[in-house]
């Protein structure tokens, strides 16, 4: 009842934020459902039906990673002075916290279910002229078990990640120093060297992936295709892989690579807006970077995949309703997600803003500051992008 209050009574941005987490949990909801359709309309393709559930797994995490954003960020349940006096602790407060993401991404569930059985034809005459009969299976008996199972995924795998990631922790000595107040050292980040390796490993297995498989005769007679909901087929699976390990090395590196940014800021002909512009950098550079470097292994996906299968030299390939679903999904939550970290940085950023009032500085210093930091990042992050990209879909381009 508390969590149910405190979601009544929020600010209508916190709200949409809630709003948001709950649509993506419906996109996610109708996918697995989908998922599952083709596996009632199709019993004798049991491998199918499993790679396309598999590949609902993309869209979850992204949606689970947008969940625990916005519970981090909650001002309802964030600690503050004086709560633990009316038994409103941090154990408490985590638990309110999966509370509320549950219920926010159980909504979203429920929706995608009443959205699924209105298309099959369940509730009403079946819609659109059936043209959605053949994709969910109208006509076949829905497993009500199975069904209530899949939507229960994402509401449990948010909650529990919620928990897990705003559980109260025991400050060990030497660790009092908090590394998101403004005025602590910011310390490195450690993924930098780590993400390097990975993409460098990622891109190592696509080259021989693709060597393998112009000597098998073609990507698709050298492994079995993984499908996409609709039409994203015939890709080799160690091609795959490599593109998962190297989209991992840039959303691991994000932070390093933010940290370096804010120093060669500060290094390079310094004047205040930058020291102050690297110093933010360098401050946020967990908060924003991590976000950031998922944001980027996204649109390198999304570059790759457009090379490959939109203008490569296996001709055009159709997407499909379903993939253009997951990836509108995956885009808009990993989107929101860095749009909600800024917002906190800022937030925390109040602080620092008073004390340069109070030392005289211009207004427009915090505003500049802003400005050179999203430059250098883009300046940054945008070609590295391109190119892991364009070295990501070269294995399968000749």
């Amino acid at each position: 009842m508390l969590a149910l209050r405190l979601a009544r009574g929020s600010h209508p941005l916190v709200l949409l934020r809630r709003l948001t987490v709950a649509a993506a949990s419906a996109g996610v909801g109708f996918l697995l459902l989908c998922a599952m359709a083709h596996a009632l309309a199709h019993p004798g393709e049991p491998s199918a039906s499993l790679l396309r559930l598999l590949w609902c797994a993309v869209p979850l995490a992204a949606t689970v990673y947008l969940a625990v954003a916005v519970a981090r960020t909650d001002p309802g349940t964030r600690p503050r002075p004086g709560l633990s006096a009316i038994g409103l602790g941090p154990v408490r407060l985590t638990a309110i916290a999966a509370t509320t993401t549950a219920l926010s991404t159980g909504l979203g569930s429920m929706a995608a279910l009443l959205v699924f059985l209105q298309l099959r034809g369940d509730l009403t005459a079946l819609p659109f002229d059936g043209a959605a009969g053949r994709l969910l299976a109208a006509g076949v008996p829905l497993p009500v078990g199975a069904a209530l199972t899949l939507l229960a995924v994402t509401p449990a795998v948010s909650s529990a990640a919620a928990a897990l990631a705003l559980r109260p922790r025991r400050v060990r000595p030497g660790e009092e120093t908090d590394p998101d107040r403004p005025g602590a050292p910011p310390t490195a980040p450690t993924g930098l060297p780590w993400g390097v390796a990975l993409i460098a490993a990622g891109l190592a297995v696509e080259v021989y992936a693709g060597r393998e498989a112009t000597a098998a005769g073609g990507a698709a007679a050298s492994a079995p295709p993984l499908a996409l909901p609709g039409h994203f087929d015939g890709s080799p699976a160690g091609v795959l892989a490599g593109w998962a390990l190297t989209a991992l090395g840039l959303a691991l590196m994000g932070p390093g690579l933010t940290h370096q940014c804010g120093r060669i800021l500060q290094g390079v002909h310094p004047g205040p807006t930058r020291l102050l512009a690297g110093r933010l950098l360098m401050e946020d550079a967990r908060r924003v970077g991590r976000p950031l470097g998922v944001v980027c292994a996204v649109a390198a996906g999304g570059v790759a995949a457009w090379n490959l299968y939109a203008t490569g030299a296996t001709g055009p390939r159709p997407f499909g309703p379903l993939t253009a679903l997951g990836a509108a999904l995956v885009v808009t939550c990993t989107t929101a997600t860095l749009l909600t970290a800024a917002l906190e940085s800022r937030t925390t950023r109040g602080r620092t803003a008073e004390c340069l009032r109070e030392q005289g500085a211009p207004a427009g210093l915090l505003r500049n500051a802003g400005v050179v930091r999203a430059g250098v990042l883009l300046a940054v992050f945008a070609p590295l992008t391109w190119t892991v990209a364009t070295l990501a879909a070269f294995p399968l381009l000749r």
